[in-house]
């Protein structure tokens, strides 16, 4: 098992549309940054990076890149879950805090979940998204997102054991490895995928 943790933050600006989660919030400004500013898309692909030592988003996504201005940050998460499968993990849940005084994330909470669960392709029930306020912070124009997340191995302890067990027939070995690649959650894979998109076609 292996854990990742993620941080971003940024400044709310006038004249943008506001983007958290993959969703577009009516608000009166949005979040400045390179990209859509999205920032707890950011934080869940710092973690999802983090946890299988691949660097960070900078690393993949230079904010000085002009191929990245105003870029749909549901690419750079993307680019995780690929890094994260070929690593040979896969993910249990994400756990997820944003912390900005507007606007009010409870009421939205439940769009959130089921819009984050549906790009890291699990279940609802596996993600977690909580708000606060930053009280005392002198941070009511910024905003914030923590993210935590677990991975597991794609192939289990249980599942090498069965390799093991059936290493005099090649027959069953082709059994055994097909039985687990057809139990391969959605998204993920046992080999390097091709890209999932491609960054020249990107302006």
């Amino acid at each position: 098992m292996r854990i990742g943790f993620g941080w971003d933050s940024h400044a709310f600006k006038p004249g943008v549309p506001l983007r958290i989660g993959g969703l577009a919030i009516e608000h009166p400004e949005g979040l400045a940054g390179h990209s859509d500013g999205d920032v707890l898309l950011h934080a869940i692909t710092d973690a999802l990076l983090g946890a299988v030592s691949a660097g960070d988003i900078g690393s993949f996504f230079p904010p000085g890149d002009p191929r990245w201005k105003n870029a749909d940050s549901a690419i750079f998460l993307a680019t995780a879950l690929e890094e994260v499968a070929t690593a040979g993990y896969r993910i249990v849940n994400v756990d997820t805090t944003l912390v900005l005084a507007a606007p009010k994330i409870s009421p939205l909470a439940g769009e959130l979940r089921e819009r984050v669960a549906e790009l890291l392709h699990l279940k609802p029930s596996d993600v977690g998204i909580k708000a606060k306020t930053p009280e005392g912070l002198n941070q009511d124009h910024v905003a914030i997102a923590h993210a935590a997340v677990l991975l597991e191995p794609l192939v289990k302890s249980e599942d090498l054991a069965r390799l093991s067990a059936a290493i005099d027939s090649s027959s069953e070995i082709d059994d055994v490895v097909k039985s687990l690649v057809s139990e391969a959650p959605l998204g993920a894979g046992l080999r390097r995928k091709l890209p999932a998109f491609d960054t020249d076609d990107l302006t």
